[in-house]
């Protein structure tokens, strides 16, 4: 029977008040590679301490308060290349951070969510997604593998919500977010979960309003998005939808991808 990686990502939306989720989810599933976002965390304040407990290294890319994203590995520390999206040596915000894992490159990001638009907050989207597809084009033709993964904060497709309608004003929704998602595809990039659950409905974040979760009225923004060595080996992707269900718990899912390891690790 072969071996098998799980790839996951999960906006903990604040990772000293939900860490204890985080360390039940982690202990429940075991997942190899995982993305987190929103830690709304200093680097001093990343609870280090407990995720080595719970068997995993980690590297983290804080900031107090506000985005914040970090990488764990089960068993072994991720080797960082990059802390940083590349194109604005401006910009402080804390969304990318990119490490080989278990022999996979991992891109581990928190896209700007850009409301309200029009406005600066939706011009810094467009221009985070434009650095973000230049510096994709350098690493989906490697001939490793290569994973993208985190919260986009886009609805690609009007499949990817429940209500369409209700969201047409958001800026996750708008057709230019939506292109410079789809031209960031055309590179070459497998958009896993709507590969494998093709015309299906999968969400992976519901909001906090009118039992949102519990009537599954959600939306699907968090991705994970392979490169062509990584994704010809993919066996499974899914949501885990019942930690969204816990007490107190982030607005977003896990959501995961399984992969072959004789066939994706050279």
């Amino acid at each position: 029977m072969a071996a098998t990686l799980r790839i996951a990502t999960y906006n903990v939306n604040g990772i000293t008040s939900r860490l204890p989720h985080l360390l039940r989810w982690l202990e429940a599933t075991r997942p190899d590679i995982v993305a987190l976002q929103e830690l709304k965390a200093s680097d001093e304040a990343f609870p280090l301490e407990a995720i080595q407990d719970a068997g995993y290294g980690a590297l983290w890319h804080g900031q107090r308060a506000w985005n914040g994203v970090a990488l764990l590995g089960r068993g072994t520390t991720p080797v960082q290349s990059r802390r940083g999206l590349p194109g604005d040596p401006a910009d402080t915000q804390s969304r990318y951070l990119e490490a080989a894992v278990h022999g996979v490159l991992v891109g581990a990001l928190y896209l700007p969510n850009g409301n309200p638009r029009p406005g600066p907050k939706f011009d810094y989207k467009l221009a985070w997604m434009r650095r973000l597809a230049a510096h994709a084009r350098g690493l989906v033709g490697l001939p490793h593998p290569v994973a993208l993964i985190g919260d986009f904060n886009v609805i690609p497709e009007d499949i990817d919500v429940y209500d369409p309608n209700a969201w047409r004003r958001d800026a996750l929704i708008q057709p230019e977010v939506r292109a410079a998602y789809a031209q960031l595809l055309e590179q070459g990039w497998t958009d896993t979960l709507r590969a494998l659950f093709e015309d299906a409905p999968v969400y992976t974040f519901w909001d906090h309003f009118r039992q949102h979760a519990e009537r599954d009225r959600g939306l699907r923004i968090d991705h994970l998005l392979l490169n062509p060595v990584l994704s010809a080996a993919v066996e499974a992707a899914g949501v885990d939808q019942w930690m969204r269900l816990e007490e107190k718990a982030s607005d977003h899912a896990p959501t995961w991808v399984e992969i072959a390891v004789e066939h994706a690790i050279p």
